[in-house]
């Protein structure tokens, strides 16, 4: 059976669906009013939501400025000590461990040595041919006394003697440069030339060594107590960083702690690759807390006379010129073209565009710029064209 209310039900359903769709479509919101142009001004209305993005600090006139170089703490080379070894052997004995403090003259550890046993065989061949030579030569004088051999001989004897005791000297003072030159027993000792801590050991039992200069030192020596600081600077710096200068030294792992170090030295060439210049302090660690190969950073104070500091972010680069946004008032901003005379990764000082105290934008600088560009394009556009 049909029924006879079918237009009615669809005319009753598109008025409801009508009637959801006006209840469900928002209402229109009014956008913000842009900022204009006026007398090279970027002006915003009381209450714009950009304000509050735009944030301002005042200028400040300073007389120096805190320099921050990059830095890296490394041992003392002039009290430290690489040992190698001068023959080749196996180790048989390490006497010594990383950390560990030695005397001057201590053994570090004791190599079996086949080469060393050759020159303690050499420096005993020595001691007796030199023994038979003083003897020949006792002889020789003897009969040349008694009127038994020619002055000649006597003289050759003695020559003899010469040659033979510059020799025993000569393997005494090699075998006693590594080692007792008494009898030959192949014990080559490895001994330290001073008095210091085994910061670095890199032999282990049974390992063979040969004396080769390009391998890793078998063991290092070092004083930590007062370490080198190896700075990279620029050229500005170096008038201010000459031997002797003052320089605080810090390390992020261990934030908060200060420590004063003394310039020693200054290389006299920019390396070609960083185009930086290395400089040389001395850095006192009597607590050890200082570790060579740390990475640290050197600030100094660098005297640059009356100039005005802003932050970094606020100043911005357009072609060859630098400039800032200045608050002239509460929404009112405008772009000012200033000469910088030094510019840090943090801080920038000025020296022409901007006096002291007044507010320059910075935070979201490139959002005024964009909004300057675009007042700007605007205006010209409603200018009238010239017939």
């Amino acid at each position: 059976m049909k029924t006879l209310h079918t237009p009615l039900a669809v005319v009753a359903l598109a008025a409801l669906t009508l009637l959801g769709a006006c209840q469900d479509k928002p209402e229109p919101v009014a956008a913000a009013p842009l900022p204009i142009i006026q007398n090279k001004q970027l002006r915003y209305p009381a209450g714009h939501p950009q304000l509050a993005l735009l944030v301002s600090t005042a200028a400040a006139q300073v007389k120096s400025v805190e320099i921050e170089l990059p830095a890296k703490l490394v041992w003392n080379e002039e009290k430290t000590q690489r040992v190698y070894p001068a023959f080749s052997g196996r180790v048989t004995r390490i006497a010594t461990d990383v950390g560990q403090a030695v005397s001057k003259g201590q053994v570090l550890a004791e190599l079996a040595s086949p080469e060393f046993g050759a020159a303690q065989a050499d420096t005993s061949r020595a001691q007796a041919d030199a023994t038979l030579a003083k003897q020949a030569l006792q002889r020789q004088r003897e009969l040349f006394e008694a009127g038994v051999v020619a002055r000649k001989d006597l003289e050759q004897a003695e020559a003899e003697a010469a040659r033979s005791q510059s020799e025993l000297a000569r393997a005494q003072a090699r075998t006693s440069l590594y080692g007792s030159g008494a009898g030959v027993n192949m014990q080559l000792g490895l001994r330290s030339d001073m008095a210091g801590v085994v910061v670095e050991r890199n032999l282990n039992p049974g390992q063979e060594v040969r004396p080769d200069g390009a391998a890793a030192p078998l063991f290092v020596v070092s004083d930590p107590s007062v370490l080198w600081v190896s700075i990279d600077t620029h050229e500005a710096d170096v008038v201010d960083l000459r031997p002797g200068a003052r320089v605080t030294l810090q390390v992020p792992s261990l934030a908060g702690q200060k420590f004063d170090a003394t310039i020693s030295a200054v290389t006299d060439q920019i390396d070609p690759t960083t185009r930086t210049i290395k400089v040389r302090a001395i850095v006192a660690n009597p607590k050890r807390l200082l570790k060579s190969e740390m990475l640290a950073s050197v600030r100094y104070q660098r005297q640059v006379g009356d100039s005005i500091e802003v932050p970094a972010t606020a100043v911005f680069l357009k072609g060859n010129q630098h400039y800032v946004f200045v608050q002239s008032q509460p929404g009112v901003f405008e772009p000012r073209d200033v000469k910088v005379a030094y510019e840090g990764a943090k801080k920038v000082l000025l020296n022409e565009g901007l006096k002291a105290d007044e507010q320059v934008v910075v935070q979201n600088g490139l959002l005024l710029a964009r909004e300057l560009r675009i007042a700007q394009d605007a205006s010209h556009a409603n200018e009238p064209s010239k017939p």
